[in-house]
């Protein structure tokens, strides 16, 4: 494949400014077009977690590309910080998974074992040892797992900075046009918008729960991403703060400096409806007092809604089309878009500009769906 010099991306959502920024720092031209700011699709409601431990289990293709993914994270902010001068709030202080009966228990055992033999620094905890690492939580808690390697960011700002450092780097964005049709005309990809074309030698889809209602030609299956809507709640914090993300079975809570934490996430089938619910904000306030009972105290900021792109086999669809020519999807990454930023955009890129294609592509590629 010969090297683009102008490559398309439609999506401005944490996984299309990543690509974006990647693709421009290595020299090639690039244009984002997006029918919404950068960062408001299912960015906006997510909290940031990077965890790939908290719901892995051994064998799972998953696994492995969040682990790789956040390995990337510390030179990835590093980088993006110092390029785009915007501050990322980030931090890798840990997860503590709690659970509330035995069952959830022997879930925390088995996955501690995984853990041992991955060599992963993690910590099982009795129910004493548990409330003395985070002292909010309640009588119910039977136990915890304390998984030292993770963290998380904020995944507003770190948009933004991605943003601002590729178009330190040459990227141009083109916001409030929504994408109405992709052709090809001479070899060279024609996107037509409500507010005119573009051009460009490659094309990458990366619009999240959108990406399959965008026609391209010479494709005639449907993208399989849905939307799975996730509302997110605001709270400010009163006393001593929790140490670290909180994790349960039906929530988690993420604490920051400022006092505030976010608490997430439901998962909801009821296509592109992006309110939030009073029904949405009652389960996640429930959830997060049964594991933290002085939720009761917080203050409601507000609750922010995300559509996640989720797809039928909860894998993303990363990977070159087998039918277009230098069309490049990087979508349906679900609950994972913020944690697989650094490493979709590395693969894309690798793929797109230097022919290389990396081996852990093959569990994602588009062709598991006839793409």
């Amino acid at each position: 494949m010969t090297r683009p010099s102008d490559v398309i991306v439609v999506g401005a959502g944490v996984i299309g400014c990543a690509i974006a920024d990647e693709i421009a720092r290595r020299g090639a031209s690039v244009e984002i077009v997006d029918e919404r700011p950068a960062g408001m699709g299912a960015t906006q409601a997510s909290a940031g977690v990077l965890a790939p431990y908290i719901e892995a289990y051994e064998g799972h293709p998953l696994l492995d590309l969040t682990v790789r993914s956040l390995a990337l994270y510390e030179e990835f902010i590093e980088r993006i910080v110092t390029d785009s001068g915007v501050p990322v709030p980030y931090r890798r202080t840990g997860t503590l998974d709690v659970a509330l009966d035995e069952a959830e228990w022997t879930t925390l055992c088995a996955r501690a074992e995984f853990l041992t033999r991955r060599r992963v620094p993690a910590l099982l905890l009795d129910a004493a040892a548990t409330r003395t690492e985070e002292p909010h939580l309640g009588e119910s808690a039977v136990g915890g797992l304390l998984i030292e390697e993770h963290g998380f960011v904020a995944a507003g700002d770190l948009t933004r900075a991605l943003v601002a450092s590729a178009r330190r780097h040459g990227a141009q964005m083109i916001e409030q046009s929504r994408v109405r049709r992709i052709i090809r005309d001479n070899g060279e990809f024609v996107v037509e918008t409500d507010r005119g074309t573009l051009d460009g030698d490659a094309l990458v889809v990366a619009a999240g729960s959108w990406s399959g209602t965008i026609a391209v030609d010479g494709i005639t299956t449907r993208l399989p991403v849905r939307p799975v809507r996730g509302q997110l709640m605001y709270l400010t914090w009163s006393g001593t703060p929790l140490r670290r993300v909180t994790w349960s079975r039906r929530c988690y809570l993420v604490p920051w400096e400022d006092g505030s934490v976010l608490v997430g996430a439901t998962m909801e089938e009821v296509g592109f409806d992006e309110r939030a619910t009073v029904a949405g904000v009652r389960d996640l306030l429930e959830a997060a007092c049964d594991v933290v009972p002085h939720t009761w105290a917080a203050g409601f900021l507000g609750a922010r809604v995300g559509l996640r792109p989720g797809t039928p086999d909860d894998l993303p669809i990363i990977g070159m089309s087998g039918i277009v020519a230098n069309l490049m999807y990087a979508t349906g990454h679900y609950r994972n878009g913020i944690l697989l930023a650094p490493l979709t955009a590395r693969v894309v890129a690798d793929w797109l500009l230097e022919n290389r294609i990396d081996p852990a592509l093959t569990a994602v590629s588009p062709a598991r769906f006839g793409l």
